[in-house]
C-alpha cells in the first residue's frame, strides 16, 4: 500500500502563496534515523504537486508513491524571508507525519515570519 504527497505554502503575512521555497522529503526509520527521498521547490502558486518531486535515483521507490511509514517535510524558510528582508524566527519548518494507507496526503503550511500552522489537507 502506498500514498501520494503534495503540499503548498501560504504566506499569511502578505496573504499570498510562498513561491521558490525548497522542500525536502525524508523517510524515518523506526529508530528515528532520516533518509533523504526527494526534494522540490514551490511553484508560483506556492505548490509542490505530486509529479514535481525529484526523487533520489539510487532509491528503489515507485515514482511518486510512498509506503506506509513515518516521514518529514522540511521547508527552507530562511532564504524566503531573507529575500523579503524579514528576520525569520523559524529558519526552517519540519513537519513530521505518518502515511498510514494508500490515499493522497496533502500537507499545507500557513507561514509567517514568526509562526506557522499545518494540517492534513485534501
Amino acid at each position: 500500500m502506498s500514498g501520494t504527497l503534495s503540499s503548498h505554502i501560504l504566506d499569511t503575512h502578505i496573504g499570498k502563496p510562498a513561491a521558490n521555497i525548497k522542500v525536502t522529503l525524508h523517510r524515518l526509520t523506526p529508530d528515528g534515523e532520516a533518509s533523504f527521498l526527494a526534494e522540490s521547490v514551490t511553484n508560483a502558486d506556492g505548490r509542490v504537486a505530486i509529479d514535481s518531486w525529484q526523487f533520489d535515483t539510487s532509491i528503489d521507490i515507485a515514482k511518486y508513491h510512498l509506503d506506509v511509514g513515518r516521514y518529514t517535510l522540511t521547508f527552507d524558510t530562511q532564504a524566503y524571508f531573507d529575500a523579503q528582508n524579514l528576520t525569520a524566527f523559524y529558519p526552517q519548518v519540519v513537519i513530521d507525519f505518518m502515511i498510514s494507507d494508500g490515499g493522497h496526503y496533502h500537507i499545507p503550511l500557513l507561514l509567517s515570519a514568526h509562526g506557522y500552522s499545518t494540517y492534513r489537507g485534501s
